[in-house]
């Protein structure tokens, strides 16, 4: 090919010199001979690998601007697209297409066909470039330039297949992508739920523990009550007996001369002696008239029922000089664990 014979010294050498190249191919030259008919494939000829069909091709390849375009218009555009280096870019306005529209115009014309050729390895770059970008639409519009540059190209059927495997990996990275923000979104919510619930648990706990606790308030207040209540009773009951004891003793006639013969101390409770408790009882108790003592009674006792027994116990067992009458009196006996 004619712009395959210009030597390049770097890729900037490279594009200027295939500009002039390309520029001076732009000029009208013989028509070269059509090409040998190729031969029919035979029986044992082995098919080729069909390349795997665009997934979204563009409508069409040449843009219709450039489509309606005169020779001389071509010529001019391509040349001025290789000045500038617009080799296949942007779409409607590279040189690529300007020449393809003047090979559809010339199809005999040999420097169209030769720029083509040279054009062929920039567009081929610029597509696998475009699919390792994945920009699937531009690479898609390179192979149809391809395509329709020469259809039988050797790379053709590698980039189609490198856009149709990056298109599904694609897919399949926001298949993945997709699935996954889609876990994560349902992870976040189904957390929510749980903590939603452990705070419901919690309030619902918080709730059981305060109404316990003031349960138990009211039942100690309740008990409070009943034992205040009781005490009262009790208090009125005792008042009740001392006032009714000392009505029956004021009835009583009192003989003023009763005299002790034998008055034993009472016993001192073990529990209490060991404990080092100590306290009274107020005992009242009627004398008869032999001096023996025929009934005894707790009037008070601090603490209560401690002393009582045996208070009541000696008393009895007291002596004292013969009276007149009967006589009904009071004493109060001391306990103390020191003597």
């Amino acid at each position: 090919m004619l712009c395959k014979n210009i030597p390049a010294r770097s890729r900037l050498g490279a594009c200027l010199l295939l500009t002039v190249a390309l520029a001076a191919c732009s000029r009208p030259e013989p028509s070269a001979p059509a090409p040998a008919t190729a031969p029919a494939p035979t029986s044992e000829s082995a098919p080729a690998a069909a390349a795997p069909a665009p997934t979204s091709p563009p409508a069409t390849v040449v843009a219709a601007n450039v489509q309606a375009m005169g020779v001389d218009q071509l010529r001019e555009g391509a040349a001025k697209a290789l000045r500038e280096n617009r080799m296949y870019a942007p779409a409607g306005d590279n040189a690529m297409e300007y020449y393809l529209a003047l090979r559809d115009k010339l199809p005999d014309d040999a420097g169209v066909s030769s720029a083509l050729t040279d054009l062929m390895p920039y567009t081929v770059i610029a597509a696998e470039q475009a699919v390792a970008r994945e920009q699937f639409d531009e690479a898609q519009r390179l192979a149809a330039l391809i395509d329709k540059a020469d259809a039988s190209a050797p790379a053709l059927p590698r980039i189609r297949q490198s856009i149709v495997a990056s298109e599904q990996a694609v897919a399949k990275r926001s298949e993945e992508t997709a699935a996954r923000t889609k876990a994560e979104a349902e992870a976040r919510v189904l957390a929510q739920q749980q903590a939603a619930q452990q705070a419901a648990l919690t309030a619902q706990a918080e709730a059981e523990a305060a109404a316990r606790l003031l349960a138990e308030q009211e039942e100690a207040t309740r008990q409070a009550a009943i034992r205040r209540e009781a005490e009262q009773r009790e208090a009125a009951a005792r008042q009740a007996a001392e006032a009714s004891a000392a009505a029956a003793a004021a009835a009583r006639p009192v003989a003023r001369s009763l005299r002790s013969i034998s008055t034993p101390a009472p016993r001192f409770p073990p529990d209490a002696l060991r404990s080092g408790t100590s306290g009274e009882v107020l005992v009242e108790f009627t004398v008869g008239t032999d001096g023996s003592v025929t009934d005894a009674r707790v009037l008070r006792a601090e603490p209560a029922r401690t002393f009582d027994r045996e208070a009541v116990n000696a008393v009895r067992r007291w002596r004292f000089e013969p009276v007149d009458a009967p006589v009904t009196t009071r004493r109060t006996l001391v306990f103390n664990p020191g003597g």
